[in-house]
């Protein structure tokens, strides 16, 4: 079983992806600044006057930096930026759960979480064989816990016992 790392390291290495819902104040300029811009699923965001910006895969911090560089020398002196996420892309939990489909990701989302919103366990329920894909992961799914952290993007697939 592979092991995630903590909870905070995860969210604090964030990569901004697809459907991710941010919010780009550019400071003394609001007809610069986006309240809320969905991340395409090409991954970029429309910015006033520098056109698209490919954000998908980048933490905030880096997104910053690239919008900061654009807006630098022809539109802008000192351009301060600063992003926030307005709402995470959600997470989807399928297989042996009451209610099968995407959910909205909430900060500390565990594994039991995401079952719980998904309507819970049905009968068929196998409780010990639960696989969880994370986006963007090489080495496929792994098992998972109950206490297991769940980030934007992830997969739960809850498998059928046959006992």
């Amino acid at each position: 079983m592979a092991a995630f790392t903590s909870y905070a390291q995860n969210l604090q290495d964030y990569q901004l992806g697809a459907d991710d819902v941010i919010s780009v104040t550019v400071f003394d300029e609001p007809d610069l600044s986006l309240k809320e811009a969905r991340i395409s699923s090409t991954g970029t965001i429309a910015m006033p006057l520098i056109g698209q910006i490919s954000v998908k895969g980048l933490s905030v911090a880096d997104a910053e930096r690239l919008i900061y560089n654009s807006y630098l020398g022809d539109y802008l002196k000192k351009p301060d930026i600063t992003i926030t996420i307005v709402e995470y892309r959600q997470f989807y939990v399928n297989g042996e759960v009451e209610k099968p489909g995407g959910y909205s990701y909430r900060e500390g989302m565990t594994v039991q979480r995401a079952i719980t919103l998904a309507g819970g366990f049905t009968e068929r329920a196998s409780r010990s064989k639960i696989r969880l894909t994370r986006e963007g992961a090489s080495n496929g799914p792994i098992d998972a816990v109950m206490s297991t952290p769940v980030q934007p993007g992830d997969v739960i697939t809850v498998e059928e016992s046959f006992f």
